[in-house]
């Protein structure tokens, strides 16, 4: 199995862009891991939210591949402590044939259709950080979650 993060646009913050590679190059020990970034929309203020949801959802959309398992990043999905998401994580490796596929929409969230391709949703927290942010916080927590399966000293209980 092989784990993919889809993402719009690309990360700015040069601390989050250094923190971010860290962390994906440290997963990559454990597992397949990719990120793809979907361009930016140019002349979104034109644009209604909708209208915005929907040209990403588009973009999002022509990266899946058939037989991938989609999981969103979305507030209304599913909460884990790290080491129920280590068990989450390690259940996949089990049972996803090809791509899990965690998916961070834009600033205006999801297209339904983006919806519709997901096979559940996952929330990070009750509370809403940036889309910049979330990247690194999903990528330390996937880190996370594959030295909790090795056993390793990195997460402590």
């Amino acid at each position: 199995m092989k784990v993919s993060l889809i993402l719009v646009g690309k990360t700015v913050n040069k601390h989050f862009v250094e923190l971010i590679d860290d962390y994906a190059s440290r997963v990559k020990h454990y597992i397949g891991f990719d990120i793809i970034v979907i361009p930016e929309l140019k002349n979104t203020k034109n644009l209604t939210s909708d209208q915005q949801k929907q040209q990403e959802g588009d973009l999002i959309l022509r990266q899946v591949q058939p037989g991938d398992h989609v999981v969103l990043l979305d507030e209304r999905g599913k909460e884990f402590r790290s080491v129920e998401f280590s068990k989450y994580m390690e259940q996949k490796m089990h049972t996803v044939s090809k791509r899990l596929v965690f998916i961070i929409g834009g600033p205006y969230g999801f297209s339904p259709e983006v919806y519709a391709k997901a096979n559940e949703k996952i929330s990070l927290s009750k509370m809403t950080f940036s889309h910049q942010m979330i990247r690194l916080i999903f990528v330390e927590q996937l880190y996370r979650a594959m030295s909790i399966m090795r056993g390793e000293p990195y997460h402590h209980e």
